[in-house]
């Protein structure tokens, strides 16, 4: 029996942890997917349960290569950023994976920035929006020094979350662009270098060589030689598909539980307004900077339609049938206003002191005003991502490509762009394979890969 050739990847979300194989022309032949229970830190924060995504990768890996028909060649690792495993000098884990939503106490933060000046200047400096907790990663590495020195003098690499992953595999302390552009706050955009204030604190010494996001290892595991990928953090492995195969200068909004919107293309240096509006830069494989803009639009729209669902009586789902109603659509935007309290998002807006659903007799109309309000950020966050760039085309991917208001809103809001819909489940998994691979990439592989839809401007006549 011949053996199909394989790429592995592990895709390892919030939520998700799903584990792929790929065959030479990267079509999936394989998935299996997990979910986590989280456990907590020692403050009772949700945490990664990290032992348990150990386990669950190596009998995953261990089950397929019992299997006859495939013979993995190689193996690579997408994950969520903004994450740290701290190793000692045994390569033991030293502390929990600390939850990026964990907010940094103030004293902490104080002294941060009391030391290194203004934080909007740093903030500019590292293309990475002040988020007040662990978003910004390098700031746990200054928390942990000044909160558990202990600790912190026992490290001797800090892994960011991908790089950890392929560490499991290789025993190679590395770190590589993406995990370290993604507004780490380590940065420094104007250099090209870690800011000063990383090199002032000593964490330099605790951040692994920096490796490009190509560079593979090759090792021996049960006996079996494989080409060990260095890992790619997800937004930026999401993007290389499109960057691969696309010339013509292109926006990609990617949705979930974040909104971003991504431009390869630009080459505005960030403005201190810029990243008062949430704008900041990632890093591509080859380390040039990506402008994007992001908000926390999918998070917020879980709570709003869970509490929507209360107030209307409606199941939790029933959200996802509603199809746009164009009637409905002019009759609210005639009255416009601002109805919905965000609980998640930071972006300047008017201040509600609660949500106010009088004015809306069904779950249907105050669905759409609630799509209304969180499109005027989607909008003006795509925007800010474009800047002066000649962009033409508007890709929109991820979970929001199912949800018919949000589309048919950006259809109508971007009729100046061509849109399009894709509709990729293999998302960033795809992009670590490709990262790793010397198979040149054609023109035509989104359209043959990706399951694409031209948006048409809505007609109100």
């Amino acid at each position: 029996m011949t053996k199909t050739k394989v790429t592995a990847v592990f895709d390892i979300g919030k939520t998700n942890k799903k584990f792929f194989l790929f065959d030479k022309n990267y079509k999936e032949i394989f998935r299996n997917y997990t979910h986590l229970p989280e456990t907590k830190d020692e403050d009772g924060f949700p945490a990664e349960n990290l032992e348990a995504l150990q386990q669950w990768i190596k009998s995953t890996f261990d089950a397929i290569l019992e299997k006859d028909e495939y013979q993995i060649k190689a193996v690579n690792f997408s994950s969520y950023g903004a994450s740290f495993v701290h190793l000692d000098y045994q390569g033991n884990v030293l502390t929990p994976l600390y939850n990026y939503t964990k907010p940094i106490e103030k004293p902490i933060l104080d002294e941060f920035y009391g030391t290194y000046g203004d934080g909007l200047d740093l903030a500019t400096q590292t293309a990475s929006p002040q988020s007040g907790g662990m978003l910004n990663s390098g700031m746990q590495l200054y928390w942990l020094k000044k909160k558990s020195p202990e600790v912190f003098s026992q490290i001797r690499y800090s892994l960011h979350l991908p790089q950890y992953l392929s560490y499991l595999f290789t025993g190679i302390y590395v770190s590589d662009f993406t995990s370290i552009g993604c507004h780490t706050s380590l940065w420094d955009y104007n250099k090209n270098d870690y800011h000063d204030w990383v090199f002032a604190e000593g964490i330099d010494r605790i951040l692994a060589p920096i490796v490009p996001t190509s560079a593979t290892f090759k090792t021996s595991y049960n006996g079996q030689k494989l080409k060990i990928g260095v890992g790619i953090h997800d937004s930026s492995s999401a993007l290389l598909p499109y960057i691969l195969s696309k010339k013509k200068p292109f926006l990609l909004l990617s949705t979930g539980t974040w909104s971003i919107a991504l431009n390869p293309f630009s080459e505005d240096k960030l403005s201190k307004e810029d990243i008062k509006h949430n704008c900041l830069n990632y890093l591509r494989v080859d380390g040039k900077p990506v402008k994007a803009s992001r908000f926390f639009m999918g998070n917020e729209y879980r709570l709003q339609v869970e509490m929507l669902g209360d107030y209307y009586q409606k199941e939790y789902g029933y959200h996802r049938d509603v199809k746009f109603n164009k009637e409905l659509y002019l009759m609210l935007i005639e009255k416009q206003s601002i109805y919905f309290k965000f609980e998640g998002i930071s972006l300047q807006r008017k201040k509600l002191e609660k949500t106010d659903l009088e004015p809306f007799e069904t779950f249907e109309e105050a669905y759409h005003q609630l799509m209304i309000e969180l499109m005027e950020l989607q909008i003006r966050t795509i925007r800010k991502a474009i800047g002066k760039s000649e962009i033409k085309t508007i890709y929109i991917d991820g979970g929001f490509t199912d949800n018919d208001v949000f589309m048919k809103l950006m259809a109508h809001h971007f009729s100046e762009f061509k849109v399009l819909s894709t509709h990729c489940p293999l998302g960033s998994a795809l992009g670590a394979a490709m990262v790793i691979s010397n198979k040149k990439v054609k023109s035509k592989f989104l359209k043959e890969n990706y399951r694409m839809t031209k948006l048409m401007p809505l007609l109100f006549n």
